[in-house]
């Protein structure tokens, strides 16, 4: 439920908003009432002190008292932003929305949740480090030594952090940045001792979380579900010797910027259903860290439906920020936290696997994979009994005495469609794990499920295996076993390098188009983030998600930021996608899984799998000046100009970003792109075009020059429709070269004829 001003229309959609479903809250002043955000733009006052007091002001004249207001606000919003998080009942946020310094009035909603090879994998080796990111090679002048990251300021903002993991140790750090305004927030569990040289702040925000989930939460920045320290020791952890899961994915575990500083905001809670939190406090968190001075801001949320405002005052402070695209893949359309002016990561595959050999009782031998490890009080693998089923299903299971036994789950082909590994691999798991038995074999086509089995098998031996090979399975246990048929399991062991196929878009990471921003290409970029080991409390392991993606490249602003203090949040978002990988080592080109594999498109993976190196020194950027995403996103979002709801806004793709989308055209358009030039002064670069099918695409100058004194160029864009044609989305893209360098864009257009047509007949 949303307001806004109807005597101005002034319409900062709910798409603008961080309002993410519904939050479990405490009703302060009846059961009838909710927490809303009130958004009121720039901060108007000088002090932080006075913003509030104009808050209560405001509130005070609708409930009729300052004690009132006081009682019934939750948050002020008062360094990046102006605004307030307060219970109110429907009919009062009506009534506020109509007030002249109101911009809007929203329902608070949900957040939710969404290492030793990756680092590696991305090029960022530090045993060895010869990658340009790590040393700052003066490529322009803006560039200084890196050293690491050191003195960055990453604001991690999720579960908290278990400060007590080697992988925060503050060993050899110099004091803390001096700009630094933050604080480090107490509680029952943590004292003003967890903090650090590393962990430089603390912050938590349970204002608005109901007391049935704060009773089972430590009320203080400390982690109680892991995936915030997972996600802060992935950016920006210190380098841990000989860290493994029981001895799989054994190496150096570290952050992508291992010299960084952590700002921890705790504003997700664990509940029986995972990790969440409000909208009212993540704009908190947010309006804290730009006041605290971060460089970074790391967003492992799920926010369906969702784009903050909060993050765009973020940037127009210099901040970059990256949020995760979500985990609803390989289904279209699914990406989420589509605001141009973050960088939207994909989850991407490493070069590492973890093959299990199944040994049959006919000594035939074959191999999935898995997580299985042996226990030091095994008495190691020997042959079971199997027992085959089909769906798998608590339902089809029930009754199925499993004990002792090797549960094996392969569908016949009739079945096959109607078997989802999310519902039903957890409940065979638990079905075995309940049931005393031995294993689980799990024939299913790539679900990149694997770091679940962590958790889900608890000891057991849970194996996944192709279809194809869940066929071998169930022709030995028919017609090959010449008695009881039989299996051994053996424990996995962990392969990394050239043989492995990587990188690959994992299937759960979430596919564009953006439904809310269709003329803008979602995700921007994809990084590393299945199988991916890292901290958790005091040990190390597996998690999954686009939550682990966004941080490696958290880690690697951190890095860019470092090198390039000056580069604003757009130079570095270009540098990253200009940059990116579309080929692997071999010049292949990068897989997506899914219901079956295809080759990665921009709404996969947007420019490519993230190249750190690369990424030091882009040649060429396209930067934006922040005050520009206000003529093509909605309406008065920042200050009161000239750009309202009256006023028909551009289409996105007029916007210099590093892309260009087109969802419907149906006639020629010509657009315009402006590049700067950060690497060598004097450098000449000529245009590549390869439009997308259907769409004749032309650039105009295809030479740039540029020297002392021309360091910016414009270039023309015109992409014409070949035929008239209700079509679907097509690829290119446009690369400036230099030598060896490349400057690459994605391009995606769709050629239209109807206005709302339906392609679902």
């Amino acid at each position: 439920m949303g307001f806004s001003s109807s005597s101005r229309r002034l319409c900062v959609p709910s798409v603008l908003l961080v309002c993410l479903s519904m939050i479990l809250c405490r009703a302060q002043g009846g059961s009838s009432r909710k927490l809303y955000i009130v958004y009121l733009g720039d901060v108007k006052h000088d002090h932080p002190d006075h913003v509030v007091a104009s808050h209560h002001d405001m509130l005070a004249g609708l409930l009729g008292s300052k004690e009132e207001s006081v009682a019934s606000v939750v948050y002020n919003y008062k360094h990046g932003f102006s605004g307030f998080a307060a219970m109110l009942t429907p009919e009062q946020a009506k009534q506020l929305a109509e007030f002249p310094d109101v911009i809007s009035v929203e329902r608070s909603k949900t957040h939710t949740t969404t290492t030793t090879r990756s680092w590696d994998f991305l090029g960022v080796n530090y045993q060895t480090p010869a990658s340009e990111l790590l040393h700052g090679t003066n490529y322009g002048e803006d560039c200084v030594q890196n050293n690491y990251g050191d003195d960055v300021i990453i604001g991690v903002v999720d579960t908290g952090i278990w400060p007590e993991s080697r992988s925060f140790s503050d060993k050899g750090y110099g004091p803390i940045p001096s700009r630094w305004k933050g604080k480090c927030q107490v509680g029952p569990d943590w004292g003003i001792n967890n903090c650090s040289r590393k962990i430089i702040g603390a912050r938590f925000y349970s204002a608005g979380i109901s007391d049935e989930i704060l009773k089972t939460n430590s009320l203080s920045p400390r982690d109680n579900h892991g995936h915030g320290t997972h996600c802060a020791s992935t950016a920006a952890g210190s380098a841990v010797e000989a860290a493994s899961f029981h001895g799989l994915a054994k190496g150096v575990a570290r952050g992508g910027a291992p010299r960084a500083r952590i700002a921890v905001y705790k504003t997700l809670w664990e509940t029986p259903r995972g990790p969440q939190g409000g909208t009212a406090g993540v704009l908190a968190a947010i309006d804290d860290a730009i006041y605290d001075g971060v460089d970074v801001l790391s967003l492992s949320l799920g926010v369906p439906g969702e784009n903050s405002f909060g993050a765009l005052h973020a940037v127009q402070k210099g901040i970059t920020v990256v949020y995760t695209a979500g985990n609803n893949g390989p289904i279209p359309q699914t990406v989420g936290n589509t605001s141009p002016w973050v960088i939207t990561v994909a989850a991407t595959k490493v070069d590492r696997s973890f093959p299990t050999v199944i040994t049959l009782g006919n000594r035939q031998q074959i191999v999935g994979q898995s997580l299985y490890y042996q226990a030091k009080n095994s008495s190691g693998s020997s042959f079971r009994d199997l027992i085959l089923a089909e769906l798998c299903t608590t339902d089809e299971l029930n009754g199925t005495d499993v004990s002792g036994m090797i549960l094996v789950c392969v569908p016949s082909r009739r079945d096959e469609s109607v078997l989802t590994p999310l519902v039903t691999f957890p409940q065979a798991s638990q079905y075995v794990r309940n049931g005393g038995g031995s294993g689980l074999i799990f024939a299913q086509y790539t679900n990149d499920l694997l770091s679940e089995t962590a958790k889900l098998c608890n000891g057991i031996a849970c194996v996944f295996v192709d279809p194809d090979t869940g066929e071998r399975i169930r022709k030995y246990y028919f017609l090959d076993a010449t008695s009881s048929p039989v299996a051994k399991i053996e424990p996995a062991r962990t392969v990394t390098g050239k043989e492995i196929l990587g990188p690959k878009v994992a299937s759960f990471s979430s596919r564009g188009p953006s439904r809310d921003y269709p003329d803008v290409i979602k995700p921007d970029i994809a990084a590393p983030g299945a199988n991916i080991l890292a901290a958790v409390e005091d040990s190390y392991k597996f998690m999954s998600g686009t939550s682990m993606a966004a941080p490696h490249v958290s880690g690697i602003v951190a890095l860019l930021k470092a090198q390039h203090p000056h580069w604003s949040p757009a130079a570095i978002k270009s540098a990253i996608i200009t940059t990116a990988h579309i080929t692997d080592e071999r010049g292949m080109p990068i897989l997506a899984e899914g219901l079956s594999r295809k080759t990665a498109d921009p709404f996969d993976y947007g420019g490519g799998n993230i190249n750190p190196g690369g990424a030091a020194d882009p040649g060429l950027v396209y930067d934006i000046d922040p005050r520009e995403y206000n003529k093509f996103f909605g309406c008065t979002i920042i200050r009161r100009t000239t750009v309202s709801c009256d006023e028909t806004t551009l289409p996105a793709y007029h916007l210099n970003l590093p892309s260009i989308a087109v969802p419907e055209l149906r006639r020629p358009i010509t657009l315009w792109r402006t590049v700067t030039n950060v690497g060598k002064v004097d450098s000449v670069y000529h245009a590549q075009v390869q439009s997308p099918t259907g769409v004749r695409m032309e650039v105009e100058p295809i030479v740039l020059v540029f020297d002392a004194m021309n360091k910016v160029h414009t270039f023309k864009v015109k992409l014409s429709p070949m035929w008239k044609l209700q079509g679907d989305y097509t690829f290119g893209s446009i690369t400036w070269r230099k030598e060896h360098k490349t400057v690459r864009i994605p391009v995606a257009t769709r050629m239209t004829i109807h206005d709302f047509y339906a392609d679902v007949a």
